[in-house]
C-alpha cells in the first residue's frame, strides 16, 4: 500500500474531520520500496509528517484534491464495504419513511463515500397515476399498488467511477434484500454525472440509463403530500431538488391567506406550488427556461392550482428591474432560489454582487410586512457572508428586516461537522418592515 506523507503542520484540519488532502499539502509519496507515484483511483494511506496515521483514501494525482479519505482505519473497498456503508447511510435517514418518500440516500463525503451521490425517487409512472379523484399517495397506492422506485446516481470522484460495478452490486443486494425490511429493487438507475467536479477529476461526463427503464411520460412523486411530476433524464442535477423539502413546507408558517407570491428562479414550480396549496391568491413563477416553466405549469395542474399559477419567462434580474420601474407589481411573499452563482472561491465576489442585487430588487417589490425567502446553494458563500449580503441589500433598499427563521438543506443531505463543504444550502425567512 502506498503512503501519502503530509507536510509538517498540515494534519490539523484532517484530525478535525475534514476528508480532503490538497496537492499543495503533500510532502512525498512512499511505496513498499521507496518513493513512488500515485495512480488515479487507487487506494493509499495518509500520514502526518510525524507518522501519525490519518486514514485510508481514494487518490487522484490529476486533481487539486489529491486524496479523499474514506476511513480512519485500513479497510479496503470491496462489495461488502459498499454494502455496509450504504446500509449505514440508510439507517441515518431516521426521519424519512423511505417506503413512501423520495430522499437522498447517499451524500458523498458526509456519508463517508467520497464523490458518490444517490437520490432515490419513490412513486409511480406519471401516466398510470393520473387517476380519477383526488391525486394523493393513498389513492394511487389503493389503485395501483405499492410505489416503485428509481435511482439517480452521480460518480464525482475518479475512485468511485472506477468502482461503479461494485457499487451497483452492493445497491442491488442492500435494496433487494430480505423482505419486509428491504426497500425493493429500483425499476431503473440513471447516471447524472454531468458535473464540473468530474471535469476537475479528469473524467468525462456521461449521462444515461445504467439499468432497467424510466417511464417515458415521467414519474409522479409526492413531497409534503403534494404531487409533482419529474423527468429524471431531462431534469437538472439528479433530476429534482430534494434538498428544499422542509423549507418549502415552512412556507405555510409565514404565508398570509390570499398572499400574492413571486417565485423567482422557480424551476419546475415546487416552492410556488406549495405557496398556492397553502392559500396564496396568485403565484408568478419566474424562470429563464421555457421547459422548466412548462413542467411547472403541469405540476400546478396536478395540484389543482393552475388558475393561480402564472408562468413568466425571462431573466430574473431584468424582470425584477422591470417590475420596479413600472411599479406594476407588488408582492406579499417573494422566494429567491437561484442556481449556484459561486462554483468556487475565485468566483465569490462576482456571485455576491449578483445575490445582493437580486435581494435588493426583491425587497423593493415587497409590501410592508411582506416576507422574503432568500436562498443560496453556493457552498463557497458561507452563512455569515450570506447574512451580511442580505443585510447590505436591505440597507441599499432602505428597508429594515426581521429574521423569522434560518434553515439549511434537508436532513437527508447531512451536514458533517469538520467538513464545511457538506453545508451548502442557506435559506433565510425575513419580514420586510
Amino acid at each position: 500500500m502506498k503512503r501519502i506523507i503530509l507536510k509538517a503542520g498540515e494534519e490539523g484540519r484532517i484530525l478535525s474531520g475534514h476528508p480532503w488532502v490538497y496537492d499543495n499539502e503533500l510532502a512525498r509519496i512512499l511505496g513498499p520500496k521507496g518513493p513512488a507515484n500515485l495512480e488515479a483511483g487507487e487506494i493509499a494511506d495518509v500520514e502526518s509528517s510525524e507518522k501519525t496515521y490519518l486514514g485510508r483514501a481514494l487518490v487522484n494525482p490529476s486533481s487539486k484534491i489529491i486524496a479523499r479519505i474514506y476511513s480512519p482505519s485500513k479497510e479496503g473497498m470491496d462489495t461488502g464495504f459498499f454494502k455496509r456503508r450504504i446500509r449505514e447511510a440508510l439507517a441515518r435517514r431516521t426521519g424519512y419513511d423511505l417506503h413512501r418518500e423520495s430522499a437522498r440516500i447517499v451524500f458523498g463525503e458526509a456519508d463517508f463515500l467520497p464523490g458518490l451521490i444517490i437520490d432515490r425517487f419513490v412513486g409511480w409512472p406519471l401516466e398510470e397515476a393520473l387517476l380519477p379523484g383526488p391525486l394523493c399517495f393513498e389513492h394511487c397506492e389503493a389503485a395501483l399498488g405499492p410505489p416503485s422506485s428509481w435511482l439517480s446516481v452521480q460518480f464525482l470522484s475518479y475512485g468511485m467511477d472506477m468502482r461503479k460495478a461494485l457499487i451497483l452490486a452492493a445497491l442491488e443486494e442492500v435494496l433487494g434484500g430480505p423482505k419486509p425490511s428491504s426497500l425493493g429493487l429500483p425499476q431503473g438507475i440513471i447516471e447524472k454525472s454531468g458535473a464540473l467536479l468530474r471535469e476537475r477529476e479528469g473524467l468525462p461526463a456521461p449521462e444515461g440509463l445504467i439499468s432497467g427503464s424510466l417511464p417515458p411520460g415521467g414519474i409522479l412523486i409526492f413531497e409534503n403530500t403534494f404531487p409533482f411530476g419529474l423527468d429524471l433524464a431531462q431534469g437538472q442535477k439528479t433530476g429534482y431538488f430534494l434538498d428544499q423539502k422542509e423549507n418549502r413546507q415552512s412556507l405555510r408558517r409565514w404565508l398570509a391567506p390570499g398572499a400574492r407570491v413571486l417565485d423567482a428562479c422557480s424551476y419546475t414550480g415546487s416552492f410556488g406550488i406549495h405557496a398556492a396549496r397553502f392559500g396564496a391568491s396568485s403565484v408568478r413563477a419566474l424562470d429563464a427556461s421555457p421547459q422548466a416553466l412548462k413542467q411547472g405549469l403541469h405540476n400546478a395542474r396536478l395540484n389543482g392550482v393552475e388558475d393561480r399559477f402564472i408562468p413568466v419567462e425571462g431573466d430574473v434580474f431584468e424582470v425584477l428591474r422591470g417590475y420596479e420601474r413600472s411599479r406594476s407589481e407588488r408582492f406579499d411573499l417573494i422566494i429567491l432560489d437561484p442556481p449556484a452563482f459561486a462554483k468556487s472561491r475565485s468566483s465569490l465576489e462576482g456571485a455576491l454582487r449578483g445575490y445582493k442585487e437580486m435581494n435588493l430588487r426583491a425587497m423593493k417589490l415587497l409590501n410592508k410586512g411582506g416576507v422574503l425567502v432568500s436562498c443560496s446553494c453556493s457552498q463557497p458563500l458561507d452563512e455569515q457572508r450570506f447574512k451580511r449580503m442580505v443585510l447590505e441589500a436591505a440597507g441599499d433598499a432602505a428597508r429594515r428586516l426581521m429574521l423569522l427563521d434560518f434553515c439549511y438543506q434537508s436532513p437527508d443531505h447531512p451536514i458533517l461537522l469538520g467538513y464545511d463543504e457538506s453545508l451548502y444550502l442557506k435559506c433565510g425567512f425575513y419580514r420586510v418592515l
